[in-house]
């Protein structure tokens, strides 16, 4: 059951089971249906056109999986998501291997990135709303050594990050700082969504 003042028959656009849970545990009942979108060939595109911020590729991103999402479920309220971790103007991927986390972690040790965590609404294959928020992240000056012991104790987790952490676990231990709300952290700026779906329900958007 939605929690009171939502509005009902919501839809997921996103397959992470991080956003899922974060929807679940706030009372929003929803059904999930992953956008399945290309979201590589997407930054390769924006990429190529020089001008796109980090930051407006998460928006992007979010867009296109509402957009994709509700147009195949016809009178859906549609929520999209998506997440960029970038490194001043670098965007990194999702590491495909072990090794790939390790560089990951080594070109972010030290140093403080960002999450641009990105949230849109959309129904019958537009959006109607969309919020952008970024959080900072300062990671602890890491040795070889102890990235390497990290990896072996988060195991292959790490690869279901783009950063190679994940904060609600052992990778809290690699921080000394964090500026920024937790939700949008974890990928969703879960406060923002709230207020704009109770302005749904009550007929108030």
């Amino acid at each position: 059951m939605t929690f009171p003042g939502l509005p009902p028959s919501l839809v997921l656009g996103s397959a992470s089971p991080s956003r899922a849970a974060l929807v679940e545990a706030a009372g929003i009942d929803v059904s999930i249906d992953p956008a399945n979108i290309d979201e590589s060939a997407i930054r390769k595109v924006l990429s190529r056109n020089g001008d796109a911020t980090p930051a407006d590729v998460a928006e992007v991103l979010a867009r296109a999986k509402g957009e994709t999402v509700s147009e195949r479920n016809p009178g859906m309220l549609v929520i999209g998501a998506d997440q960029v971790l970038a490194l001043g103007d670098r965007i990194f991927e999702k590491p495909e291997t072990m090794e790939e986390a390790r560089q990951t972690l080594l070109a972010l040790q030290g140093k403080t990135h960002q999450l641009h965590s990105a949230v849109a609404l959309a129904r019958e294959g537009a959006v109607h709303w969309v919020h952008i928020e970024t959080a900072h992240l300062s990671m602890r000056s890491l040795s070889p050594e102890d990235i390497g012991q990290y990896l072996a104790e988060a195991g292959d987790d790490v690869l279901s990050s783009v950063g190679a952490y994940k904060l609600e676990s052992v990778g809290v231990q690699l921080f000394e700082k964090i500026d920024g709300d937790y939700f949008t952290v974890l990928g969703l700026p879960l406060l923002a969504l709230l207020a704009q779906l109770r302005r749904e329900g009550s007929g108030t958007s």
